[in-house]
């Protein structure tokens, strides 16, 4: 594709018109038509600023690209898998799992992943599945990766939650109260802190943070992936210790490191 090409599709993709593309850049919109044509190619300072308004790299705008994929936001339809979450928690007798299932639904209902059209319950199911794939069988862990965002963004209380203590405080454990960019370094330390001093925590979080790293290309903005490479770096190979350390998630836990540390290389060196 050339630079035109490349343009149009992230002005499309933004759904911006090249007014505002033009306004954002503080050029005439003429001169984001004619950039969209190839007639002329816009300069050093204007790439730069282009690049930061579709927050992107400057390469992802000036490489040609010979080959263009389909992509797409999920892999599994999320009515499909709380289906399956309720039939495998049915057959197994976990009561709480069954609960939460429907209360998640009902909790995040009308909300969306970030930057996207996706439910947010999509995450917690699949969360719950990857779970149950890796042989997880306890009753307050699944239950606790349906819930684990129901109070930091539902609103909810830990007390209405209907399940057992024990699930209760591993989703207190998994929520951590807002920061700012002053306070997020002490807060996020002592967040993690305590996640590393809970087997069943640390496997949810470690789940939770494969999840997010898989879908953060289009959920995040390039500033916050970087921020969340050099989180991801700082505070799970501690709960990935701890996930390992425990026999019930030894098999888990090798998983989950190949899982998270693959990916964060795979975005370094795209980035």
């Amino acid at each position: 594709m050339s630079i035109g090409t490349n343009l149009r599709k992230l002005r499309e993709d933004h759904k911006f018109t090249q007014e505002q593309v033009a306004e954002k850049v503080d050029v005439s919109f003429q001169a984001v038509s004619s950039w969209e044509r190839d007639e002329y190619k816009p300069d050093t300072d204007k790439l730069i600023r282009l690049a930061a308004v579709f927050d992107v790299s400057v390469s992802a705008i000036v490489e040609e690209r010979s080959n263009v994929f389909d992509m797409k936001d999920t892999i599994y339809n999320w009515e499909h898998m709380r289906t399956y979450v309720k039939a495998t928690a049915k057959s197994l007798g976990l009561t709480d799992t069954m609960k939460a299932v429907d209360y998640a639904v009902k909790a995040h209902e009308g909300q969306t992943r970030k930057r996207s059209d996706v439910p947010y319950i999509y995450h917690p199911l699949n969360l719950a599945c990857h779970a149950l794939s890796m042989d997880i069988r306890e009753d307050e862990v699944i239950a606790a990766c349906l819930l684990h965002d129901v109070v930091e963004d539902c609103g909810k209380t830990y007390e209405e939650l209907p399940v057992d203590d024990r699930t209760r405080e591993l989703v207190k454990l998994l929520t951590h109260s807002k920061t700012t960019d002053k306070d997020r370094d002490a807060v996020m330390k002592r967040y993690y802190d305590a996640i590393a001093r809970d087997p069943q925590a640390s496997l949810i979080k470690c789940i939770d943070r494969c999840n997010n790293i898989t879908t953060m290309a289009w959920g995040l903005r390039r500033e916050r992936i970087y921020r969340t490479i050099k989180e991801t770096e700082m505070y799970f190979p501690r709960l990935l210790k701890t996930v390992k350390a425990d026999p019930r998630y030894n098999n888990a836990g090798w998983l989950l490191k190949y899982q998270i540390e693959s990916m964060i290389e795979i975005y370094k060196r795209l980035m």
